[in-house]
Parts: structure tokens; sequence; C-alpha cells
């Protein structure tokens, strides 16, 4: 007759001194389908706002403008008007008479080259500013005074120099965009906490072993800003320099649309320079976040 153990017989199985058996505990894995919802549901959280404020807008444009004597067409004329250029973005007919997509290839080429310089030299120039005092106080009131010049206004003085629109277009990505990472990757070498130092100073870094494993990951989050905030103007600055040195590219493309009294083509190249400007800079964001653990601007 099978009798209840008692705690007695508990205690004579297990051996003096032995840890009570621990029972592990799996925790229950979530159905696949509500995986699913979750990402559904935070996925139309993301993207049903948007959609419905520009359904909204789109809707008193179409509204506003379809009225006689309206200086703007509406929706539905741009995309009746452009339609071909929207089905065919790679036609090339050779010369200027190019696709959307051969417009914009161009000046993403001409930001991506001049964006690349100006992220080198805006790095390497913040950190001796930031790093030194004396390079400090000699180059941060000319670096304050040459960042205020406009974009436009050195377009004529690199045409000078270069003699060619290609070059000079590049070297005005380069102007603009170069300030903004120079300033926030100074702040952040300045900002990097005095203990940092201490330690690296008792484990006796060498100074290239202290660039690469304490100063740019501390100051990663300011110099991902400054990066953030180059791409965004250096696209502005590749739009406007375009539209004064010809040539193929998508600000050539608006200003010809202008001549020629497009102004549908002018309306669908703003729209496809605007999503381009936003994935430029939702790409150095979250190269940002990565690269920084979460601790960059997003």
């Amino acid at each position: 007759m099978n009798m209840p153990a008692t705690k007695m017989d508990v205690e004579t199985a297990t051996p003096a001194g032995a840890a009570a058996p621990v029972v592990a505990m799996i925790p229950k894995r979530p159905p696949r389908a509500e995986a699913y919802a979750r990402m559904a549901t935070e996925l139309a959280v993301r993207v049903i706002p948007p959609l419905v404020v520009i359904a909204l807008l789109t809707l008193v444009w179409e509204l506003v403008c379809r009225r006689a004597g309206s200086a703007l067409p509406p929706p539905s004329k741009v995309f009746k008007d452009t339609k071909e250029l929207i089905l065919d973005p790679f036609f090339d007919h050779g010369g200027i008479d190019k696709g959307l997509f051969w417009h914009l290839s161009a000046s993403l080429q001409r930001v991506a080259l001049g964006y690349s310089l100006s992220a080198i030299a805006g790095i390497a120039l913040g950190v001796l500013v930031g790093q030194s005092v004396w390079a400090m106080r000699g180059l941060d009131p000319l670096f304050q005074v040459l960042r205020t010049i406009p974009p436009l206004a050195w377009l004529p003085l690199s045409l000078a120099a270069f003699r060619d629109g290609q070059p000079s277009a590049i070297f005005v990505i380069f102007i603009t965009s170069v300030w903004p990472i120079i300033i926030n990757t100074a702040v952040g070498i300045r900002n990097i906490p005095q203990d940092y130092r201490n330690v690296a100073a008792v484990v006796q870094l060498n100074p290239l072993e202290f660039f690469a494993k304490i100063m740019i990951p501390a100051a990663a989050p300011y110099i991902f800003t400054g990066l953030r905030i180059g791409i965004g103007l250096s696209w502005l600055a590749i739009v406007a320099a375009e539209m004064l040195i010809g040539g193929v590219g998508i600000g050539f493309f608006i200003w010809d649309a202008w001549n020629s009294s497009h102004i549908s083509e002018i309306i669908l190249a703003l729209f496809y320079v605007g999503i381009i400007g936003f994935v430029l800079d939702r790409l150095i964001a979250g190269l940002g976040k990565i690269v920084t653990r979460g601790t960059a601007t997003s």
C-alpha cells in the first residue's frame, strides 16, 4: 500500500547539505499570430497617421486649385501631365533629355562625393578644435564667420577657381555641409567626461588608442548629429547649385521645367526631392543609432 511521503522521508531522500532541485521554468512563446498582429499594429501606428494627413492635404489641394483661374494645377492634372515621367523614369534620348532617374542619380553622385569629403574633413577638424585649446581659439572664430555665408554665394568663386560645373557643385556641397559636422564633433570631444581621460591615462593608452577607444565612441552621438544636419544641407545645396551650373541633375531639371512653363513637372520633381531627402536623413539616423547603440538623436 502506497503511503504519502512525509517531511521526514523527503529530508532523508535529500542528502544533507545538498541544495533542493530547481525546476527551470521555460517561458511560453507567444503564438506566431500574436507576434504578427503586434507587428501589424506597430506598423499601422506609424504609417496610418501620416497617410491620413497626406490624403487630407491632397484633397484640400485638389479643391483649392481646381477652381478657375488657379495658378497651380491640382493633383489630378499633375498626374495626368507627368504620367509618362512617372511610368518611364529611365528613358535617355541623349543630352539633357533624360528621365528623372538619371537626373536624380547625377545629383546623388555629386552629393555622395561632396558629403563624403565634408564628413572626413569635418570630423578631423572637429577633433582638432575640440581637443586643442589653441586650435579652438584660432579656428573657431573663422568657422563661425564662414558658416554664415549662403551656399550659392560660394558658387561664383568656385566656378572661377575650377572653371567647370561638376567640381564647383561638389565644392558647394562640401563648403555647405562641413560646418555643422565640425561644430558638433568639437562639442562632442569637449564633452568627453574627465573620468574617461583619467582611465586612459592610467592604462597608458597611446594617442591612436585613445582616439579609437575613447574619443570617437564618446563623441559619436554628437558626430552623427552633425552628419545628419550635413546631409540635409548637402541635398539642399546641390538642388540650388544645379539650377545655375546646368547639365544633368534634378536642380537643372526643375529650372528647365520652369523655363518651359511645365509647372506639373516642377511639382513632381519637388516630390522626389523631398522623398529622397527624407530617405537620406533616415539612413544617417539609422546608421547613427546602430553605431551609438541608440544614444544618437533619431
